[in-house]
């Protein structure tokens, strides 16, 4: 069973049990069929500010950031109880607002499309 840990800060407005399924059904049709976790935290724009200067080292506006353990801590140990952490993504609320806006899309289909794509990165796929 793949757990999604769903985090969101001043209770911005996003479907998580559409996001969640999306994120399980993603990791299962990728073969990952064991005990699995995935957290995702919807933040504001400071928070991602704060993350992108820490981790980036850089002052961009980021919609998504994404990190596996062995980004974020000293180098991956598998876990006791069994369970395989597959990282972490952190979505920007307000800048998907706009994104959405932009695009004239829904803003939970971003949601879902940014975190999809983060998770193909937590697997290793990176793009160009």
């Amino acid at each position: 069973m793949i757990k999604v840990n769903l985090q969101k800060q001043s209770g911005y407005p996003v479907n998580t049990r559409k996001l969640k399924k999306s994120l399980q059904d993603f990791f299962i049709s990728k073969g990952i069929v064991s005990e699995a976790e995935v957290s995702v935290a919807i933040v504001g724009a400071k928070k991602m500010l704060e993350l992108s200067k820490k981790y980036l080292k850089d002052k961009s506006k980021h919609s998504v950031l994404s990190f596996t353990p062995e980004e974020t801590k000293s180098g991956f140990v598998y876990p006791p109880d069994g369970i395989i952490h597959l990282g972490e993504i952190i979505i920007c609320y307000p800048c998907i607002v706009d994104e959405a806006r932009k695009e004239g899309k829904l803003i939970d289909d971003v949601v879902e499309k940014l975190a999809l794509h983060s998770a193909l990165h937590l697997m290793g796929i990176h793009h160009d």
